[in-house]
């Protein structure tokens, strides 16, 4: 790869230094499900704020019914969406397993290189800049199509690995697993120094501060992290392979387990190493391709397992990644792919102005329950109880369970139950800072805008600046853009 790089200035805003770091150039058997065929790669408008001025593009098979999964594949730098779908084998497993897959794009005008800017604050925290923008197409799929908001994957190549992990750690209660391909640890740099020390050789933190790294990122949250895949070529001189412990180390120390593999077998030559939590599932699994340099790994063919078209960054290994990664998330399956039967005797035990207590019929063979809010998981209880908290009051939710067995395979969901929150719900307001100082939601100091009450810094005081402020008790106001109630 060559590190040069243009100095084009980035009009979302000023950030020479981003466009430098663009020169890490981060270049980067399931049973079939029924019927859906090929269809196009096409481009989708208009799914929301956008803050990142990203590009969504959008892979549904032809028929693909609602309530199947969906694949969030993120390219790597100097590549394209169009460049990334079917080379890695991801369009050929959406047809035959039936799941639908989004293809965020980069624009040349934020990132000279189209790298994801993982490394900048404003792009990997919640709420903000391009990880917002991969979270609203999200919601425009399920909006759109209907997709399993408990089946929402994310995998990526370099570049796109680490603005894996950042989705990751960023927006946990959107997405079941994740899988990073010749990244990073989420949090690893926010500077172009630290970028080039973070790239190679790595940086080494303790199992715990990168752990920290990801809980800080969503504070409140409360509920079951992601699961991780890791995937290094053992002779990756653009992301050295210390960055693929330090992942395994992030994510395990994420899931309380150990750096201690419960399983290690050869997989078409790959050494794998599977982590398990303390009922049994696999939380985190790492792949090692001995020889490999920087890239994502394909098998060309026909065969079963085989996948890809070789090229740039797409390289030739025997061993096509986007087959197992999907086969770990049980994309080909209904209902997470398991047996068990659907939990009965659902049913709400207490709620208060900010949660919701459940319990149901323990189920026989469950390790632990998949409990679902609104489609989407919010734990993962090893008893048959649960008390879903940070919610917000005088708000319906609505809730379902599912068992998991041992081998981290789901079984069909329960009937849902409705609940509601004591209290009175919150008000949102979405407005220009301008407007919001001028509501009384707001107030400015020196041309910065910070809400009254909780004093967020809000941005300039003008009328380009939009937020969504929500009042979660009279007269105090936060900042809610990622969604409201937050």
């Amino acid at each position: 790869m060559n590190p040069r790089f243009s100095r084009a200035q980035r009009p979302r805003r000023s950030s020479a230094a981003a466009l430098v770091l663009s020169l890490i150039a981060l270049v980067l058997g399931l049973l079939p499900a029924p019927a859906a065929q090929a269809a196009s790669l096409t481009e989708v408008t208009g799914f929301g704020s956008n803050p990142g001025n990203l590009q969504m593009f959008r892979y549904v098979p032809d028929g693909l019914p609602a309530g199947r999964p969906l694949v969030v594949a993120l390219h790597g730098c100097t590549q394209s969406a169009a460049a990334y779908d079917s080379e890695t084998g991801w369009t050929k497993w959406a047809d035959a397993w039936g799941f639908a897959l989004v293809l965020p794009q980069q624009r040349a005008a934020n990132n000279a290189n189209s790298c994801f800017n993982w490394f900048q604050s404003g792009d990997f925290s919640r709420g903000q800049g391009e990880a917002l923008s991969i979270k609203q197409m999200t919601d425009r799929m399920a909006a759109d199509h209907g997709i399993d908001a408990s089946r929402v994957h994310v995998t990526g190549l370099s570049a796109g690995g680490a603005m894996s992990s950042v989705m990751a750690a960023a927006y946990p209660d959107v997405f079941a697993g994740a899988a990073v391909v010749a990244g990073l640890p989420f949090d690893c740099a926010r500077s172009v120094a630290e970028g080039f020390s973070c790239m190679n050789p790595g940086s080494d933190l303790s199992a715990r501060q990168w752990g920290d790294k990801v809980r800080a990122a969503h504070p409140s949250y409360a509920g079951p992290y992601p699961t991780m895949s890791v995937w290094h070529g053992t002779s990756d001189s653009t992301v050295a392979p210390m960055n693929m412990t330090e992942l395994v180390e992030q994510w395990t120390q994420v899931h309380g387990t150990d750096t201690v593999a419960d399983v290690g077998d050869t997989v078409q030559g790959a050494q794998h190493k599977v982590y398990r939590n303390g009922a049994g599932a696999p939380v985190v699994e790492s792949y090692a391709i001995t020889g490999m340099g920087h890239g994502q790994p394909v098998d060309p063919g026909t065969g079963a397992t085989q996948c890809g078209t070789a090229g740039a960054y797409v390289l030739d290994v025997n061993i096509c990644a986007s087959y197992w990664i999907g086969r770990s998330w049980n994309l080909g399956a209904p209902d997470g792919g398991g047996s068990l039967p659907a939990p009965s005797g659902l049913t709400v035990t207490a709620a208060t102005e900010s949660s919701v207590s459940l319990s149901w019929n323990a189920v026989d063979g469950a390790v632990s329950y998949r409990v679902l809010r609104g489609g989407a998981q919010v734990g993962a209880p090893s008893s048959a109880s649960f008390t879903d908290t940070g919610l917000a009051p005088g708000t319906a939710y609505g809730y379902a369970v599912a068992a998991v067995d041992g081998s981290g395979a789901v079984g069909a969901s329960s009937v849902s139950v409705q609940a509601t929150t004591a209290g009175a719900a919150h008000r949102c307001y979405t407005d220009n800072n301008y407007n919001h100082v001028a509501a009384g939601r707001a107030h400015q100091s020196l041309g910065t805008v910070y809400a009254n009450g909780s004093n967020q810094n809000m941005g300039l005081y003008n009328v380009f600046v939009t937020h969504t402020l929500e009042e979660t008790a009279p007269g105090h106001f936060v900042i809610a853009d990622s969604g409201c109630p937050a």
